[in-house]
């Protein structure tokens, strides 16, 4: 499907480093593909370690004087990227459900969440605040100040092209600091358009640079790179941990936002209407493709029935298709092999006694890229969805007996990024929330994220934070001074 853009210098296909958008050295090219049609967008630049590598020495002379600028001038450029991305909302929605495949209307909105990266930390750019500490002896001062860290690698994912290149570019650039960015080989037409607002926005040359192509080379360079002194990464748990050995050669720091298997309860004094609604946002928003949205629906047994009746009714609401069409709510999954990884988690559920409550007709004439929206019930814990990430459209549901069982197994994974739960007692809310091992807890919400809080997860599902007043800390090092020779 061709798309009619407003303003079509939003589309590139070339790397953007140092100001200037070029090919790859080599000249070679990647295709781009459209998820739902399966039908070629456009060929964009395969660059590899040489491009990476001139881009990262452009980062870094960029730096010296990036930092220098007030911080009230690097907010006012970051909030002039916020306004020309919200100008363009449209033609940007249109490009990411083009290459992505994500509903147009849930599109929209990732823009919009993205922009307001920029708009946050347009502000906080301005409250980088130091400490001053008393000091061990009065001929001495104790003064602590915050400088960024520099030359800032960030690799982003395809789920979330947009947001989660702003989510990182943003707060890199109000610490002072200047970026190399690779982002997902199925999606880097979003990344190029909002870095062509950049440009717009009188964010120097060299502050910016984004690079596709050849996924080892890239990632090698920007990993063993001494000039590189941080590493930003959303992904797989398997990729991260890859990541922080590579860099544990030059000692870099890094931020991880890793994989999830984000467990929701339904407690039985839960409002279920509410529960339910939130369970399919929380589970189907993106097809299913979000690091946060629910892997495990855990629902005690005194409501188990009521709730798996209202989310079947809610489930069969849903329409699949292309997501230029505007009564679709779930789009494609990213590509074929994405689709079959989740269809043989259902298969081996069901292999093991699972039932399937729905069925294939919401997916009849779409190409392999399609999963139809499912639940299972009947679920145990040796079936594979109750520890792999499922990423795709299906809700596999679990019975609990009380809160101590439904706390012992949402916390029965390596993983502990996001989880959700509902109930109306206000000290269960705090008995549980104090008792799971998660970084973002949804309670009676289904939907977690905004620019003013921490977002990130513990134990493998990462290390950081992105978003908040806590978002800027990764890009800083802290400078301890000590003055001596106070005349008293």
């Amino acid at each position: 499907m061709e798309i009619s853009l407003s303003d079509s210098g939003l589309l590139k296909y070339q790397a953007y480093i140092g100001g200037q958008w070029i090919d790859a050295d080599s000249g070679d090219t990647f295709d781009v593909t459209n998820p739902a049609t399966s039908q070629v967008i456009g060929s964009v630049a395969r660059c590899g370690a040489g491009e990476t590598r001139r881009a990262i020495d452009i980062a870094e002379g960029a730096q010296q004087t990036w930092c220098q600028i007030t911080a009230k001038e690097r907010g006012d450029m970051l909030r002039e990227w916020f306004q020309q991305i919200m100008a363009h909302v449209e033609d940007l929605a249109q490009i990411l459900t083009l290459e992505q495949g994500k509903p147009l209307a849930e599109a929209k909105g990732e823009i919009i969440y993205g922009a307001s990266y920029a708009e946050w930390f347009a502000e906080e750019a301005k409250r980088i605040y130091g400490d001053v500490i008393a000091p061990p002896s009065n001929d001495k001062r104790v003064v602590c100040i915050k400088q960024p860290v520099g030359v800032v690698a960030c690799i982003t994912p395809w789920n979330f092209p947009n947001a989660m290149l702003t989510r990182k570019i943003a707060p890199a650039l109000a610490a002072g600091c200047t970026v190399v960015c690779k982002p997902a080989e199925a999606t880097p037409l979003s990344a190029f358009a909002v870095t062509e607002l950049a440009r717009r926005a009188g964010i120097p040359d060299g502050v910016i640079n984004v690079l596709t192509g050849v996924t080892e080379e890239i990632g090698q360079e920007l990993t063993s790179n001494s000039k590189v002194r941080k590493l930003s990464f959303t992904g797989s748990t398997a990729v991260g941990k890859r990541l922080m050995a590579d860099c544990a050669g030059t000692m870099k720091r890094t931020s991880m936002e890793l994989g999830g298997n984000a467990p929701f309860i339904v407690f039985d004094d839960a409002d279920i209407e509410a529960a339910v609604q939130g369970a399919v946002l929380s589970k189907y928003r993106n097809a299913g493709q979000t690091c946060v949205c629910a892997n495990r629906f855990l629902v005690q047994d005194s409501v188990y029935d009521d709730f798996v009746a209202g989310f079947k009714a809610a489930v069969a609401g849903l329409k699949v298709g292309d997501g230029f069409d505007e009564s679709v709510t779930v789009g494609p999954l990213i590509h074929e092999a994405a689709a079959q990884g989740v269809r043989d988690l259902v298969q081996d559920a069901v292999s093991k006694g699972a039932k399937l409550l729905t069925d294939d007709s919401s997916i009849e004439g779409l190409t392999n890229t399609f999963v139809a929206p499912s639940i299972l019930v009947n679920m145990d814990r040796s079936m594979r969805v109750y520890t792999e990430e499922i990423f795709g459209p299906v809700a596999p549901i679990y019975r609990f007996t009380d809160e101590q069982e439904a706390i012992a197994m949402a916390n029965d994974t390596n993983y502990g990024l996001a989880c959700y739960f509902y109930t109306r007692d206000v000290g269960r809310i705090w008995r549980v929330s104090e008792g799971l091992d998660y970084g973002i807890l949804g309670i009676n919400e289904g939907i977690l994220s905004n620019p003013s809080a921490p977002f990130g997860g513990v134990k493998e599902s990462g290390q950081g934070r992105e978003g908040s007043k806590y978002g800027l800390d990764d890009y800083l090092e802290i400078k301890y001074l000590c003055m001596g020779g106070i005349d008293q």
